[in-house]
């Protein structure tokens, strides 16, 4: 299958070849070491991220429209606060310090969504997602340790690159304690757990629907409102600001921008990311049943 770049990074090949029952199990015979697995994750999350840095230019453009988009929102949100100091719990600086943060992990939790689901919906058309739930790799576990690859150079390439660049514009809260830092990039490795977890869902739809293109345009309208993507949702009114932090979007940009910004501390930091340890849990827990209903009966496109 052809591999062709895109802004937020290349597409990838399906699972490799083999022979196994449908679902993902492996052959008859003697069941693999756990060590066996834990290398073939291990490899599929360094291809994927060597892959993803074979588009230096995507990648330039990506950092570089992520970079003039920080410039815009955070002057926008300067206007703002100094109209409406204190908003929100947030001080000039801290809001500030959130659409750089924001920014950094637009493309790392894919709030737009893409990454592996591009890949997974062209399998759809052409009908060789039959051939890959007949291979000897778990299939949820595959696509999960791309995405996590990706995940990685996203963070490195597209969320340092305009961090840089507004720390060096504007009056940024950066973290001084090392801990903290741990502590944020920890709340990241969830939250690409749970937006991996949203979009796995999303793309499964494709077994009923055979194009997931409609599903993802609305998840795309939920996931930007509902994730902190625009406006920190401390900021939003009435029953939709209570509301909203309970939805597995609020673990995808606002929670992990709190751990930064340390306004999760003690015992609210071990909430916050017990929040997302759960969603994680609920939303892969539920792909996988989605996966096993799916895979009785399968009708793709093309075969």
């Amino acid at each position: 299958m052809p591999v062709s770049p895109q802004l937020d990074g290349p597409q990838r090949d399906g699972p490799p070849p083999g022979g196994a029952p449908a679902g993902g199990s492996a052959p008859p015979g003697r069941p693999p070491a756990p060590g066996a697995w834990a290398r073939l994750y291990l490899a599929v999350a360094a291809g994927s991220f060597r892959r993803y840095s074979t588009y230096r230019a995507a990648t330039l453009a990506g950092a570089f429209t992520n970079t003039v988009f920080g410039f815009i929102l955070a002057s926008t949100f300067l206007a703002l606060w100094q109209a409406r100091p204190g908003l929100g719990g947030y001080d000039t600086s801290a809001a500030v310090t959130y659409i750089w943060v924001s920014q950094a992990l637009l493309v790392t939790v894919a709030v737009w969504g893409g990454g592996f689901q591009d890949d997974v919906q062209e399998r759809f058309r052409s009908g060789d997602i039959a051939v890959d739930l007949y291979r000897p790799v778990d299939f949820q576990g595959w696509w999960l340790a791309g995405d996590l690859g990706r995940a990685g150079f996203h963070l490195l390439a597209r969320g340092a690159v305009p961090m840089v660049a507004g720390a060096l514009a504007f009056d940024l809260r950066l973290p001084q304690d090392p801990l903290v830092w741990a502590e944020f990039l920890f709340s990241v490795l969830l939250a690409v757990l749970v937006s991996f977890g949203l979009r796995y869902l999303v793309s499964l739809t494709g077994f009923w629907l055979h194009d997931s293109e409609g599903v993802r345009s609305v998840m795309l309208v939920v996931s930007m409102f509902f994730s902190g993507m625009l406006l920190p949702i401390d900021l939003f009114p009435g029953v939709l600001g209570e509301v909203a932090p309970l939805l597995p979007w609020a673990a995808l940009v606002q929670v992990p921008t709190d751990v930064f910004l340390e306004r999760s501390t003690g015992a609210g930091l071990f909430g916050a990311l017990g929040f997302q340890a759960a969603w994680a849990v609920v939303l892969l827990a539920l792909g996988r049943a989605v996966q096993l209903l799916a895979t009785r009966r399968v009708v793709v496109q093309g075969g």
